[in-house]
């Protein structure tokens, strides 16, 4: 199966957004691409960087324009398409939700981001409520989009630093985890602790498909992106989005700058022979794990 991951940079303005999106969704279905998935929150800057009652504006239901015209993308192209949109579920409840278009333009599901950050830069917990922990489109929070191309485990941004999130999904039968991104540097921070930043963000994903035996599709902005009057220094995306094998072996990797297409080809068969040689779903010790059920273990 080609697989293609879309990092690209924005602006303020959301149709050229995404008419770039589309334009590089379809530059991926002409290269053969069957699964095509984009960037955290796509269609907008990323607008968490303050706390402004105004970009509630940017939320729209689903389904809705966004999701309408994804779906007609993937019907048209034959693809199974994965985008990122800011969820206007009822009036005063928003999400920062991933959705699925299947190739018949349909929608195949959601993933309501479950793990919300409030950092200095990145104020999601103003804009978004986390996903229900029993419910995510009809099914308990974690839990893969059943599509034609495979059971999709999606995950958003904040999830891929949890361990048991990628886990949860690998155990209710996920074929690949996907994680659609907005992460960058700060411009105050020097080289060592941003290549620090960098490094520690490829390895805790490749560690999720290495510990899950699964294929990792990661896909991250790029570009500088200004804070609004009096919101900070700004964010730098960096890019560096990536496909990694169940070994957590690199398949394919952006740089930090350019938009680009990354494609590659996923054999699924080598989750299955890599599980084979590597149990460790065989293994874990299920009698033992109720501590991390608690907060901390005091």
């Amino acid at each position: 199966m080609r697989v293609a991951v879309i990092q690209q940079a924005n602006t303020a303005d959301l149709g050229a957004n995404m008419d770039r999106s589309e334009a590089l969704v379809r530059d991926a279905a002409a290269q053969g691409a069957e699964l095509v998935m984009l960037q955290e929150l796509h269609r907008s800057l990323y607008f968490c960087q303050t706390e402004d009652t105004a970009c509630f504006d940017l939320a729209e239901p689903i389904p809705g324009p966004s999701t309408d015209r994804l779906g007609q993308l993937a019907r048209e192209l034959g693809i199974v398409l994965v985008g990122s949109l800011f969820e206007k579920r009822a009036t005063g409840l928003y999400h920062n939700t991933a959705v699925v278009l299947e190739r018949d333009g349909s929608l195949a599901g959601i993933y309501r981001k479950m793990h919300i950050p409030d950092d200095p830069g990145f104020y999601e917990k103003f804009y978004f409520t986390p996903g229900d922990a029993r419910f995510n489109h009809g099914a308990s929070g974690f839990t893969p989009i059943q599509t034609s191309v495979g059971k999709l485990g999606l995950l958003v941004c904040w999830d891929q630093w949890y361990p048991e999130a990628a886990r949860l999904m690998a155990l209710a039968g996920a074929d690949l985890l996907l994680y659609p991104t907005a992460i960058g540097w700060a411009p105050a921070d020097d080289n060592a602790e941003k290549q620090r930043q960098l490094n520690a963000w490829i390895t805790i994903q490749r560690a999720h498909g290495i510990a899950n035996g699964l294929p990792v599709l990661v896909a991250n902005r790029t570009g500088f992106e200004a804070a609004p009057p009096d919101g900070g220094d700004g964010i730098q995306f960096w890019g560096n989005s990536f496909i990694c094998g169940p070994q957590g072996e690199f398949l394919a990797q952006a740089n930090a700058d350019s938009d680009t297409v990354l494609l590659h080809d996923i054999d699924l068969q080598r989750s299955e022979n890599v599980r084979r040689i590597w149990p460790y779903l065989r293994d874990r010790r299920i009698d033992a794990y109720e501590e991390l059920t608690r907060r901390f273990r005091d």
